[in-house]
């Protein structure tokens, strides 16, 4: 993962994939499912910030994608602190 500040007051997030990762439709789907995970835990995140997660192969269901992608967003302080 990599985050640079943007000096906005709204993330802008990306997702790039290896070549090894599969044919197009694996690589679409993965895509697909970690902007969801984003979607999904964007309200929490701290703002002003652009983000580019970077996937390699690996046989993950969505649950601990989400885990693994939560945790890089804790260790990147990007958590909102409660």
């Amino acid at each position: 993962m990599i985050y640079v500040s943007n000096g906005l007051a709204f993330n802008r997030f990306a997702v790039a994939l290896v070549r090894k990762y599969g044919n197009s439709v694996e690589r679409n789907k993965a895509k697909r499912v970690l902007r969801e995970i984003y979607r999904e835990s964007k309200d929490s995140l701290i703002s002003g910030y652009d983000i580019i997660v970077v996937l390699y192969p690996g046989n993950l269901t969505f649950i601990e994608r989400k885990k693994q992608f939560y945790s890089l967003m804790k260790r990147g302080d990007l958590v909102k602190v409660s």
